[in-house]
């Protein structure tokens, strides 16, 4: 079951972490990089990621998602986090072969099941959610493990730069970016295959855990 209603956006953020563009040899970037996920790719915990047929390269990817609980528009990076309702697990399941072939990322990472989220934690509840653990585990294995300290756009900026086109509303969803480890970018690859499942842990927030299988 999926435990938010349906958001009106789910906005990413990609390429956030530094380890993450460590790992691809590639600069840091100078302002956030949005691009957006279809709401049907949301899922809950223990619901199954569906890789569709035309899909070869299907990775993971850990992330913090933050719940806008009211809407705002042009708000200032000291006043956006009284913006934010709540944190939650998330998981970007993306096409690579989709999104690198396109040379855009919607589509690569809105196949049906690519969003799973797991429960809501008031925003109370986390003090401090620049300084969270954050984890991938597939099929047993820890693939990713590091921190939300490590983010290069904090989620303050990220409210801040995304109200000042968009207005931002209730409900709407934010994944603030993956950590190093995915598994596209491994030697060799680690692409998720039917059979596997895998498990994302935040401290302070909780996990998920969803199978694999076939489309």
């Amino acid at each position: 079951m999926i435990p938010i209603d349906r958001p009106g956006k789910i906005i990413c953020v990609g390429l956030n972490y530094k380890d993450h563009a460590e790992e691809q040899g590639v600069d840091l970037p100078k302002a956030p990089l949005f691009f957006a996920k279809y709401t049907t790719s949301l899922i809950g915990p223990g619901d199954a990621i569906v890789i569709p047929s035309v899909v070869e390269q299907c990775d993971y990817e850990a992330e913090l998602g933050v719940v806008i609980g009211q809407t705002v528009k042009n708000v200032s990076k000291e006043s956006a986090f009284e913006a934010v309702r709540g944190y939650l697990v998330a998981n970007d399941v993306s096409a690579r072969d989709l999104q690198f072939a396109d040379g855009q990322w919607t589509r690569g990472k809105s196949p049906d099941t690519f969003c799973p989220v797991g429960p809501l934690v008031p925003a109370s509840e986390v003090p401090d959610p620049h300084a969270l653990r954050i984890r991938a585990i597939v099929s047993g294995e820890t693939l990713q493990d590091s921190t939300t300290a490590n983010l290069i756009f904090g989620i303050d900026e990220i409210i801040s730069y995304a109200s000042r086109t968009s207005t931002l509303e209730a409900g709407d969803l934010i994944l603030t970016g993956t950590p190093a480890g995915v598994g596209v970018f491994r030697d060799p690859k680690r692409l998720l295959q039917p059979g596997d499942t895998v498990t994302i842990q935040i401290d302070g927030v909780g996990e998920i855990t969803n199978p694999v299988i076939a489309g």
